[in-house]
């Protein structure tokens, strides 16, 4: 990901110059139909990580335990449960947040040994003296907990500090008390600032504070775009002793995809006019353009405005305003808020930026003035409700009053193909209300399940295993040493009966692990890494697995938290997750900020040798496969394939075969997630049914294209499955022969995808400033009761394709956004 901030509601406003549309489009709508100047080439390089261990290279050899304890068969069939009887897990309710009593014993597990004993964990008040009473001033302390590098080499803070983007992970450990703030807070690359999540930190602003920012979570040395692997939760942000009338910024969070932000409140004077809660996108040019996929389950209390961004895409999930001026100002293209509350608010969501689509599904209001307000007729170009209730004027364009009240189902506006099979575009300039008869099996009291990231705060240190800390079966995470056998025996041992705590470091596999029935996992955000070598991934006509969650028809419990998939090789048979299990309950097999990356990081060959043609690396076989007997809950997941390095500046060129392939049919929930660079499709939905997806975003490889020497399906030619595209029709076309953002087959139904996004940056060579550099992004062949609402696309020519051609929705005819959106488009519904 190396994409582009939106900033252009005053473009949307001016410049008819700037305009085009397509032979018999309707001028009321020119002004969405802005051409986006380019301003930025991405950089071809990442952060310079040159204090790393050159000795370490799982590609060529891995260490082997001298004496493992053997004894338990791990076949890839064979069935998963607990190796002896053990006591099943149960709460306990502790007083305090295990986090801060389990053994910590991370490490980064490539940086090189002469710069020291490097601490991943540190508690702000133990080990930096943070005073969390509030009676004396604890931004230095907190500061230096953040800042703090290995014993013998540079602070984090410093500028080229030989860390890289992957080298410095650091999780900032808050006690529970008050924490007075007299100056700001400044995160880095890396940094998760956590929170006691059973009684959540106060950082109380001090009257005197000084500066205009509480909190930054963006490191000020990069572009937004490259801000990544930062997380802040289970903290309070109180500003309510600061004069209500400053212009201060609780949390400036312009950072992009593998970042978290959750269970965090924002407390502000009630109706304040200078205090926002956060902001994203408020710095200029490359400084702040982001591309960030989700923002969740936060809290909204007072200021002038709750929640002010301005980016790519989002999704706005459990968030609740309350006593806000204005809860949401959102400019971007493709924004999804769902399961939200606005609560005595002046304005619900001022909308005037949105150049694309706005969707918001299942969101109460109660004593809201306006609930969404644009001062620009068509901005957004569609508008997509569902589920609302709301007593007042729900949606006012340019003074205009387009509806009023409740939305019991569906309402949309803007560019449509309401008549399911007709193909018809239809202009609804003013909106019309439709019907979305959503699948039982994805609800919860008539909304889509919606599952907070678990932080497993009912449960005390004594629930927990560090896999690192199990008494012979020793466990490395260093980078280096097999670590396959043991991890697969104490998942086994402890299945049930325990949470198992992974610290951070990089687990080298050379065969399948097994997470069983039972299974609860928590790592350390973005450095805890699960990363595969050896021959057992080398066949791509027989992928194995790296991860597997289940075996096929297993029903029970599987829980993952903050967890890196990654390899350490080129790897052309790896599928690096498998999920075969369904749970009892929504849930009850889930996936919370947990990432692939395949290359363009130290610790793996992909990053050096795959300087060439993406023949030359087939790095891995596929990301996510959810099998027809799984059914799982899945929460900010981005899928990245490296388009660059993040630790050097190696040329870059990856092949991976597949992104997302969904099989699954019993209930499928994928909220804010991203599929990037992947050879063959982003997302295919095959026989998949009953499936939720709230935020898709996706990019097509750089290297595909019309200049490009390897149209689709190469590399994977020879190894095709019946699920893949054949690319038949293309004719070695390097327009037609680009991955697939999303195809949906013949045998899936009941798809409910809301705020679906693909972005096209270059023609395989050169940068995509102007025109379609891809010809195709959406197939859909015969599949039953599917609902796209709020498609979004960058340079595409065709944006839906519907049974062979018969039907095709195009930029063309649905101009607005970055190129092209669609409000509603129905297929055999």
């Amino acid at each position: 990901m190396r994409s582009f901030l939106l900033y252009f509601t005053a473009l949307v406003a001016a410049a008819p110059t700037n305009v085009s549309f397509s032979s018999g489009a309707d001028p009321a709508r020119a002004s969405t139909q802005v051409e986006i100047a380019m301003h930025h080439r991405p950089v071809a390089s990442g952060i310079p990580f040159t204090h790393y261990d050159k000795s370490k290279k799982p590609w060529v050899s891995v260490h082997k335990l001298a004496n493992p304890k053997h004894g338990w068969n791990h076949s890839s069939n064979h069935t998963l449960g607990r190796r002896a009887a053990c006591s099943q897990l149960s709460a306990d309710n502790p007083a305090t947040y295990w986090l801060a009593d389990v053994d910590h014993n991370g490490k980064s597990s490539f940086m090189d040994p002469p710069q020291g004993v490097y601490n991943t964990f540190r508690n702000a008040v133990k080990d930096f003296g943070a005073d969390n009473t509030g009676s004396r001033d604890a931004s230095a302390a907190i500061q230096n907990a953040i800042n703090a590098g290995p014993s013998n080499g540079s602070p984090r803070s410093q500028m080229n500090n030989g860390y890289g983007t992957t080298g410095q992970p650091a999780v900032v450990y808050l006690p529970s008390g008050t924490y007075l703030l007299q100056n700001p807070l400044q995160l880095y690359i890396g940094t998760v600032f956590v929170g006691d999540a059973v009684n959540p930190p106060v950082l109380k602003v001090a009257s005197g504070f000084g500066g205009d920012h509480v909190i930054y979570g963006k490191d000020p040395r990069y572009g937004g775009t490259i801000n990544f692997y930062i997380g802040l939760k289970n903290v309070i942000i109180d500003s309510t002793a600061v004069d209500p009338s400053k212009n201060l910024v609780l949390l400036d969070w312009t950072v992009s995809q593998a970042t978290q932000i959750t269970n965090v409140v924002f407390q502000m004077p009630n109706y304040s006019t200078g205090h926002i809660g956060m902001r994203t996108g408020e710095w200029s040019e490359s400084a702040g353009w982001n591309s960030n996929i989700i923002i969740n389950d936060l809290t909204f209390n007072g200021g002038a405005i709750g929640i002010s961004a301005s980016g790519q895409q989002w999704i706005f999930k459990s968030i609740s305003f309350n006593r806000c001026n204005i809860a949401a100002r959102l400019s971007g293209n493709n924004v999804v808020m769902t399961g939200s509350n606005f609560q005595d608010c002046g304005t619900g969501i001022d909308a005037s930026g949105i150049g694309g689509s706005l969707v918001v599904i299942d969101t109460t209001t109660n004593n809201v003035g306006n609930f969404i307000s644009s001062t620009n007729s068509y901005t957004p170009n569609s508008i997509v409700l569902e589920n609302i209730v709301n007593s007042g004027t729900t949606v006012l364009s340019n003074g205009q009053i387009l509806l009023r009240g409740n939305v019991p189902d569906t309402w949309y506006s803007g560019n449509a193909y309401p008549t399911s099979g007709s193909g018809q575009h239809t202009w609804i300039p003013n909106g019309q209300t439709g019907t979305t008869p959503r699948s039982s099996v994805l609800l919860s009291g008539g909304s889509y399940v919606s599952i907070a990231p678990p932080t497993y705060k009912e449960y005390s240190a004594s629930k927990f295993v560090n896999i690192k800390s199990v008494t012979g079966l020793p466990v490395m995470g260093d980078g280096v040493t097999d670590d396959t056998e043991n991890i697969n025996t104490i998942l086994a041992q402890y299945a049930g009966c325990s949470i198992i705590y992974w610290p951070a470091g990089t687990y080298i596999v050379t065969d399948t692990i097994n997470i069983p029935v039972g299974s609860r996992i928590f790592g350390d955000a973005y450095s805890t890494a699960i990363s595969a070598t050896g021959s057992n991934f080398w066949n791509p006509d027989s992928p194995r697995a790296m991860v597997k969650i289940g075996n096929y028809g297993d029903v029970g419990i599987a829980q993952i938290s903050d967890m890196l998939f990654t390899v350490a090789d080129v790897l052309q048979g790896c599928k690096l997750l498998e999920v075969n299990m369904a749970g009892n309950s929504p849930g009850d097999v889930g996936l919370w900020n947990t990432h692939f990356r395949v290359g363009g990081a130290h610790g793996s060959e992909v990053q050096t040798n795959c300087n060439g043609s993406a023949a030359q690396c087939k790095a891995a076989w596929g990301l996510l496969h959810l099998t027809a007997s799984s059914s799982a809950y899945i929460e900010n997941m981005w899928g990245w394939v490296a388009d660059h390095d993040l630790d050097a500046s190696n040329p870059t060129t990856v092949s991976v075969g597949r992104g997302a392939l969904i099989e699954a049919t019993k209930g499928t929930w994928l909220v804010g997630t991203a599929m990037e660079h992947n050879t063959l499709y982003q997302y295919n939905f095959w026989n998949a049914q009953n499936v939720y997806a709230g935020m898709q975003q996706s990019e097509t490889p750089y290297w595909q294209g019309a200049n490009s020497a390897s149209p689709a399906p190469a590399p994977w030619t020879d190894n095709l499955i019946q699920s893949d595209p054949m690319f038949a029709d293309c004719n070695g076309d390097g327009r037609c022969g680009m991955a697939w953002f999303e195809r949906v087959n013949s045998g899936s139904s009941d798809l409910f995808l809301y705020g679906g996004c693909v972005w096209v940056f270059y023609d395989g060579v050169n940068l995509c400033n102007a025109g379609n550099c891809q010809q195709k992004a959406i197939e859909i062949q015969q599949a039953h009761n599917t609902y796209l609402y709020g498609t979004n696309v960058k340079s595409v020519e065709q944006m839906i394709i519907s049974d062979n051609g018969a039907s095709t929705a195009t930029s063309a005819d649905n101009g607005g956004g970055w190129g092209g959106v669609i409000g509603s488009y129905l297929f055999n519904t």
